[in-house]
């Protein structure tokens, strides 16, 4: 019985969902035993399908954990640095999806998916769980293989010592599906030791994820479309009035109508492209606009017939600034609340008040109001710190996230004034003016800085050349 089969027998709209049993074949013995299943919500984080095999012939047991919800728009990979001697970080809990992987690389070590499935357990679970499976096949191994045998013999003190806190290393759970999590005891404060970042999928995650079609038929698929578009509708040819309905149909209606409050485009270009969820061909549709006090932007957006899936991009339009930009609002009233707001994916976010800070890169690129920016935020640690209002969390980590809560509710019934801040190294973030005239706004302020050579190195701007470019340049402006 497949998946999906046993979590539409177990699904209600009732909070004690039943289990359900099916009869399966142990694999030690081969007599048959009892799985049992059961669909759970964790709250804040993920519906998961919790399975449990017994035999009662051999004494076999095992259990799983597989998601039942959807696969994310990006994959997350987790990284928790362990000092010796730490004991309690050993007892963090950590979901393993079953595309997961989980490195330790002092000891260039790494247990693939398809080794340990689905679980629910914790650092010191995991890592005493492969120290066992190294250890039981060690007599079969000396007999057929024993140089192997040898240097997996050297390597257990390493692994054990890892699980038991004796020496420093590692844990990093890289899941491309970004179904796993590690707790953050500390949370909603940022975690010193754990970090969590989220990225793109590569064209061979998504194949193993079953995301891909065969790639001679996207191919042909592709090349037949791409000779019917240019055939039938010239590039660009897509009027203002078209193009903003256009837009709108690929996007939200939230990003539509912050967008389109400045300037209508002239000219909306569209341009083949590929379904980043199906990998079908689809149509991405672009145009350049101007912001008022801000910047020039292309504006993207791509929306797929085959599955459904809609994507829009912002992206700053021009040179890069030679210099970072600081953005500050005080929020006083309610009508602060819809002002509109550009975070880039380079802009960090801090509201003193609360002692939030957001570092570059979380919540992505968004086009928002300061209400839905925070909103979004809670949102996002809601998700991100799965383990909130579990059973497992104590009674002070629980009335922590609680007033966290608590206070940014206070945040949007402005109870009292406070202070969104945007810091973007690249200046591409902005916050819109309450006023006509910008310099009539004396709860908005901009503060411009040098970046430092660290920022310029995570940037990418430290080696960037364009010497080649700039000759390129002069040369054809001469002739």
């Amino acid at each position: 019985m497949d998946v999906r089969s046993v979590v539409e027998a177990v699904s209600t709209e009732y909070d004690d969902a039943p289990v359900y049993q099916v009869e399966s074949l142990c694999m030690r013995c081969g007599e048959n035993g009892t799985t049992r299943f059961l669909l759970t919500l964790i709250p804040h984080f993920r519906k998961i399908l919790l399975s449990a095999f017994e035999c009662p012939h051999c004494g076999e047991r095992n259990n799983e954990v597989q998601f039942a919800g959807e696969i994310q728009p990006k994959g997350s990979c987790y990284r928790l640095e362990f000092k010796a001697g730490d004991q309690k970080m050993l007892n963090r809990q950590v979901v393993k999806s079953e595309t997961a992987t989980i490195k330790i690389p002092q000891l260039d070590f790494e247990i693939p998916p398809e080794s340990q499935r689905g679980s629910l357990s914790t650092v010191e679970g995991i890592l005493t769980r492969a120290v066992d499976q190294l250890e039981a096949l060690q007599e079969e191994r000396k007999k057929v293989d024993p140089q192997t045998a040898e240097a997996i013999d050297e390597f257990i003190p390493k692994l054990r010592a890892c699980a038991t806190g004796s020496s420093s290393f590692t844990f990093i759970v890289d899941d491309p599906a970004g179904n796993s999590f590690i707790e953050n005891p500390y949370a909603p404060s940022p975690d010193p030791s754990l970090s969590i970042d989220f990225y793109e999928r590569t064209p061979e995650q998504q194949a193993s994820l079953g995301y891909l079609v065969d790639q001679s038929q996207t191919r042909e698929q592709e090349n037949e479309a791409s000779s019917t578009n240019q055939t039938s509708e010239p590039h660009g040819s897509v009027g203002a009035v078209a193009g903003r309905r256009a837009i709108a149909q690929g996007s939200s209606a939230e990003f539509a109508e912050s967008l389109f409050r400045y300037t209508a485009p002239e000219e909306v270009m569209t341009f083949p492209s590929t379904c980043g969820a199906c990998a079908v061909r689809c149509e991405t549709r672009m145009f350049v606009t101007k912001i008022p006090y801000f910047q020039e932007v292309i504006v993207m957006a791509s929306t797929c017939d085959a599955c459904g899936y809609k994507n829009s991009e912002l992206k700053a339009g021009g040179a890069i600034p030679l210099k970072g930009k600081k953005v500050t609002l005080v929020v006083r009233n309610i009508k602060d609340l819809s002002r509109d707001v550009i975070k880039s994916d380079t802009a960090s976010v801090k509201i003193p008040e609360i002692d939030l800070e957001l570092a570059d890169g979380t919540l992505g690129g968004v086009v928002t109001t300061v209400e839905g920016l925070v909103t979004k935020i809670s949102e996002s640690l809601e998700r991100v710190h799965g383990f909130t209002f579990g059973d497992s969390l104590d009674e002070d980590r629980r009335s922590r996230w609680l007033d966290f809560r608590a206070r940014l509710v206070k945040l949007l019934n402005i109870e009292e004034p406070w202070t969104l801040i945007l810091d973007d190294a690249l200046a591409n973030s902005f916050i819109a003016p309450a006023t006509d005239d910008i310099k009539d706004d004396h709860q908005l302020s901009f503060e411009e800085y040098e970046r430092s050579w660290e920022q310029n190195e995570e940037l990418g701007l430290n080696d960037m050349d364009t010497s080649s470019a700039d000759a390129a340049y002069t040369s054809n402006e001469a002739s």
